[in-house]
């Protein structure tokens, strides 16, 4: 059944550009009013410009779904959520929505600050529905989850911004809203509590009420979301299920560099102790290919100026998914290195990394401790999916694809019946 339909909508504003030599500071409107009183107001003009924040958005979504909206800042996320909160209204088209709605859009939503922490609690049950009674079965549980105890009877004005996320989460997680909206707002609490409170939505949307969720960690939208939409430039470009709308997402955004050099170590990075002189992904391409498949054996070149007269050194590479989570770590042995150029070498197998975007980072280690250099995301590149002999053409799960040697056969034949 579905809880939420959009349809066609549209969101239009109108910006305003004034052209002349009037200002918009103080100084400028108080001197523009000084001419304007002795007759030498500056001519100014003024054009509209037409911006659509989102433009023919189709979309609908079920009860017990969590979806995940993902997209570049500027999207038209949280014009979307503003509207299905009725935050706003669209410019044109229609949703329709089953249930009552919870909303955490931004830091203080739906908060008076001159009441206390307490007094919020009951206000936002009332504006949800609830009744007092309701309210008081849940109030334990909320301050708990919240972690405000000792400020309950503060005014909410008083509140840091995280005391301020936590109590509006357990709020909304807490009164039993069918639909519960929530952007980007999670990533100012801390780590504790963005896992608590994605735990916190999976089990609400295993009772069947429908989580609407925004971030920019596509790592939390892929552990919560089962459907995902991803905006560009006001209009959802591709909808679905999670995992490989994030994939065509990372696509679109990713970037392929496979070779960084610097000629001198003047304008090198690094810093006083070492100088990065290059580094470099060089792929093995089969059948005469120009692009990186799960096939495709790479090998890492690295190459860096040393300007100590004596340090054991070593390094250490992370090769990273572009959600940013380290898929493994590998180091060379730590060995004593006089002032010079030191290069090293790495390769990563074919049939090893799943189809997908990476990034390798590099690190320039002295006594195997202490970090002298780290290059991040150096390298970026994208692998193609590959199959052979396989009916199937699902995504493949993983971020590795390694082919173990995996053996099956016949134990107990049983004899056929004539």
């Amino acid at each position: 059944m579905s809880v939420i339909t959009v349809e066609n909508i549209s969101k239009q504003y109108i910006i305003d550009h004034q052209k002349g030599k009037g200002g918009t500071t103080l100084r400028d409107v108080i001197t523009e009013n000084l001419k304007s009183l002795i007759g030498k107001k500056t001519k100014t003009t003024i054009t509209h410009e037409e911006f659509w924040a989102l433009k023919d958005v189709n979309f609908s979504i079920e009860q017990g779904d969590r979806v995940g909206i993902v997209g570049h800042n500027g999207a038209g996320k949280s014009t979307m959520l503003k509207i299905l909160s009725k935050i706003i209204q669209p410019t044109t088209g229609m949703v329709r929505i089953k249930g009552r709605v919870a909303s955490l859009l931004e830091v203080g939503t739906g908060f008076h600050p001159e009441l206390t922490g307490r007094e919020n609690i009951y206000l936002n049950g009332s504006l949800l529905g609830m009744s007092r009674t309701e309210i008081r079965k849940q109030f334990d549980a909320i301050v708990a989850f919240a972690g405000v105890e000792k400020f309950l009877d503060t005014p909410v004005k008083r509140y840091s911004s995280g005391m301020y996320v936590r109590l509006g989460f357990a709020i909304s997680a807490h009164l039993d809203p069918e639909i519960m909206i929530v952007d980007e707002v999670l990533a100012v609490g801390d780590a504790e509590f963005q896992k608590k409170s994605l735990g916190k939505m999976r089990d609400n949307s295993a009772s069947g009420r429908t989580i609407i969720f925004v971030s920019h960690n596509l790592t939390a939208v892929q552990a919560l979301c089962n459907k995902t939409l991803y905006f560009e430039k006001g209009r959802l470009i591709e909808q679905g299920e999670t995992n490989q709308v994030i994939a065509s997402y990372i696509s679109k955004v990713s970037k392929t560099r496979l070779v960084r050099q610097w000629d001198t170590p003047k304008e090198a990075p690094g810093n006083d102790l070492v100088r990065i002189r290059r580094i470099e992904l060089v792929p093995d391409y089969p059948d005469n290919l120009t692009h990186i498949d799960v096939r495709t054996p790479m090998t890492l070149r690295f190459e860096f100026w040393n300007q100590m007269d004596n340090a054991n050194l070593n390094l250490s590479m992370h090769l990273n998914s572009l959600t940013g989570e380290c898929i493994f770590n590998v180091g060379t042995q730590s060995q004593p290195y006089g002032k010079g150029l030191i290069a090293a070498e790495c390769t990563i197998p074919g049939y090893f990394l799943n189809d997908g975007s990476y990034t390798i980072s590099m690190m320039v280690v002295k006594d195997t401790v202490t970090p002298l250099f780290v290059m991040e995301e150096a390298i970026t590149f994208d692998v193609e999916d590959y199959r052979e002999g396989i009916a199937w053409y699902g995504k493949w799960p993983g971020y590795v694809r390694p082919q173990f040697p995996f053996h099956i056969k016949m134990l107990e034949p049983v004899a056929s019946k004539q």
